[in-house]
């Protein structure tokens, strides 16, 4: 479970990794709109590659790895490895 997370932090893990998020302020958010407590994930950047159900489970899956585990560089390179892999898999261009 991620405790004391927020969504720049998040933001900058997920970056590590490839993976590109926003960091976004929820309703009624206590943090700064400069810090924020969640993240945005935008959807045609997935769908444009043709990712399908599977491809965003096992994206979400690698999120959740890392964002469980945000300190430790070797999580974060074994996921940055697969993001690279799935998206030579699914070129915006094809």
């Amino acid at each position: 479970m991620i405790k004391n997370l927020t969504g720049k932090e998040a933001d900058a893990a997920l970056g590590r990794a490839n993976i590109t998020v926003n960091k976004n302020s929820v309703p009624n958010d206590p943090k700064s709109p400069f810090v924020t407590s969640g993240i945005r994930i935008g959807s045609p950047a997935v769908t444009r590659r043709g990712f399908k159900e599977a491809e965003v489970k096992e994206l979400a899956g690698w999120m959740c790895d890392v964002l469980d585990n945000i300190n430790d560089e070797a999580v974060i390179e074994r996921v940055k490895a697969k993001v690279l892999d799935i998206c030579a898999r699914f070129p915006v261009y094809a």
